[in-house]
């Protein structure tokens, strides 16, 4: 057995190139030059690799084939560890630029804009950036570094069908919802939020404390003036909404009423979100004293969501856009003059170049 071993050991290296021969004399020469240093002079109980050993069989791991069957003292997973760790290194001095740092100037605007609207995420910042023309804004990422923020996780997928009906449609639907308030002498009051989906646009809100058939069809009336009107109207099951009454009404205008499933919100999504919006970034931080109060405060915040408010869904852009795009300018050089809306919750920006203003 030992003499068929030694026949085959002496075929192969008698078929072997110089080079192969080479690097094979030095890989074992290596482990025994490593063993001979730090086992039989250092007197330790194992060798420890160097990094130059390290190094070399790294090298020897990209260019000699055979050699893990030479190697004795570690094992060949620990030469693949070490080529993974060098080539991290590698890169890691090649990329030294990184991304370019931002000018203090600008970290100064980003923290403005976050003192002035503590309920803005950093893709609202960024898109309030771009929406006003501002060169070299930062990434949402890099804005997120310079103030407090917590990701809010991501919404349920929706179901592809009832998504290519809202797409397909999206410039000839409304939808409608009901949210609930409560005042300071706890009385509770009736919202109707009427919304459009082509470009998010409240397009019609009212208060009430008894919200009955008659009054929804009058507020249909209020929205759709001069034939102002929609093809396709979305709302839930609610008891308003099902009437005979209230669907022989759309049904006259002309208007095709689509209700969702039951207990499925999701499907009337785009409204939803626009109630929770409301809610998260108005009720929650200002109670009304009555309905007349509510209506006030509703009829800023709407110009403000219309007009200021920026939306993902719409590329950072305004539900209305602006009759007159902002100038271009850069970051660093911008100055921006606030406005407060409902007594400095949010605030509103004319921009100034520092040219402008000097």
């Amino acid at each position: 057995m030992l003499i068929l071993q030694f026949l085959l050991t002496f075929i192969r290296q008698h078929f072997k190139s110089d080079t192969e021969k080479t690097l094979e004399i030095i890989a074992l020469r290596s482990q025994l030059a490593l063993y001979q240093c730090q086992v039989t002079n250092s007197k330790r109980p194992r060798p420890k690799t160097t990094e130059r050993f390290r190094r070399l069989w790294v090298f020897l791991s990209i260019n000699f084939g055979n050699w893990a069957s030479t190697l004795t003292i570690v094992k060949p997973n620990t030469v693949l560890l070490w080529h993974k760790r060098l080539f991290k290194c590698y890169w890691r001095k090649k990329s030294t630029g990184g991304r370019p740092k931002i000018s203090p100037a600008v970290i100064a605007l980003i923290k403005r804009i976050n003192k002035d609207n503590p309920t803005l995420s950093p893709e609202k910042i960024h898109e309030r950036l771009v929406n006003m023309n501002i060169c070299g804004a930062p990434a949402p990422n890099t804005i997120a570094k310079y103030i407090k923020h917590k990701r809010k996780p991501p919404t349920e997928k929706q179901k592809q069908s009832w998504q290519n009906f809202l797409r397909n449609h999206a410039k000839g639907i409304w939808a409608m919802d009901f949210a609930t308030v409560t005042t300071l002498t706890f009385k509770v009051l009736h919202i109707l939020i009427i919304v459009s989906h082509e470009r998010r646009k409240i397009v019609h809100f009212a208060v009430t404390e008894h919200p009955t058939t008659q009054w929804v069809i009058q507020q249909i009336r209020n929205a759709t003036p001069f034939g102002l009107q929609p093809t396709y109207l979305l709302s839930d099951n609610g008891s308003a909404f099902t009437s005979r009454q209230f669907q022989n009404f759309l049904t006259g205008l002309g208007i095709k009423p689509k209700r969702i499933t039951p207990r499925c919100p999701w499907q009337n999504g785009i409204c939803e979100r626009l109630v929770g919006i409301v809610r998260r970034e108005l009720l929650d931080y200002i109670f009304p004293f009555n309905e007349k109060h509510l209506v006030v405060l509703l009829n800023e915040y709407m110009d403000y969501y219309n007009h200021t408010r920026t939306h993902q869904g719409l590329g950072g852009e305004t539900p209305v856009l602006p009759n007159v795009p902002h100038k271009i300018t850069m970051a660093k050089d911008t100055v921006l003059e606030g406005k407060p809306v409902l007594g400095g919750l949010y605030h509103k920006y004319e921009k100034y170049c520092c040219s402008d203003v000097a």
